[in-house]
Order: C-alpha cells, then sequence, then structure tokens
C-alpha cells in the first residue's frame, strides 16, 4: 500500500528502530510508546487486520514476540510483557501489528533511543553466547 506507514518503513523508507527482521516480519520501536520497550511485530506482507490475516503468519508474529520477549524483558529490567492487537477503530494504521509492551501499568520514562541502544547491546550479547555454544 502507496501510503501506509509501516509499508514505507519495511521498505526503508522511512527511518525506524528495528530489533528485527526477516523475510516475513519486522519488528521495531514504537515513536509514540506508551512503555519502555514499546515495540511493534509487524508483516511485511500488507495485511489489514486480525480478520485478513492468515493463521501461519499470525502464528508467527506471536512466535517472534517469544523469542524477543526475554530481550526487551533485560533491556528494560522488567519481569512482565502485554501482548496487543488491535482492529477497527482501535487499530490507528490499517497493517496488522502486535504490540509488545513491557510492563504496560508503568508510563515510558526514557527515550526510545536509549532503550533501542539497551535492546540491540542484549541481542549483540546473546548473538556472542550463542557463537561461543
Amino acid at each position: 500500500m502507496d501510503n501506509c506507514v509501516f509499508c514505507k518503513i519495511i521498505n526503508k523508507q522511512i527511518p525506524s528502530k528495528i530489533v528485527y527482521e526477516d523475510d516475513i516480519v519486522i519488528a521495531f520501536m514504537d515513536i509514540n510508546p506508551i512503555c519502555d520497550g514499546h515495540t511493534l511485530i509487524v508483516p511485511k506482507k500488507h495485511i489489514e487486520n486480525i480478520f485478513t490475516v492468515d493463521d501461519n503468519t499470525f502464528l508467527y508474529m506471536y512466535k517472534i514476540a517469544k523469542e524477543l520477549t526475554p530481550i526487551l524483558e533485560k533491556a528494560t529490567n522488567e519481569s512482565s510483557m502485554s501482548y496487543d492487537i488491535n482492529y477497527g477503530d482501535a487499530q490507528a494504521i490499517k497493517h496488522i501489528h502486535l504490540h509488545l509492551l513491557p510492563n504496560v501499568r508503568q508510563r515510558p520514562h526514557r527515550k526510545v533511543e536509549d532503550v533501542y541502544n539497551r535492546i540491540i547491546g542484549v541481542i549483540n550479547e546473546k548473538k556472542a553466547i550463542e557463537k561461543e555454544s
């Protein structure tokens, strides 16, 4: 979709703080976080909402959420996570996306850039440990 902000992020037409990317999904920091570490998982294929997404893509989004959860928790020093998918009027951008919300009850107090750098640090640390194994 030409006017979809997420499609523009996927196509690198709009800069974002990407924490994960593969052929199916991209995950990046929300620019208006409701809590520290607020991350979005978005399928690269433009799919409007929860009722038009295929089951494989839907399940894959949650698989990636499961992989990112301990990284986000460690980077934000939190021990809880909420997942959220909005629909209808609650869905601001009509491209399905999964919100990862570490300790959603706490308002953000860190800059997105600072949290992003912490997340990348945890990811790099995890890769180094895996490489040693």
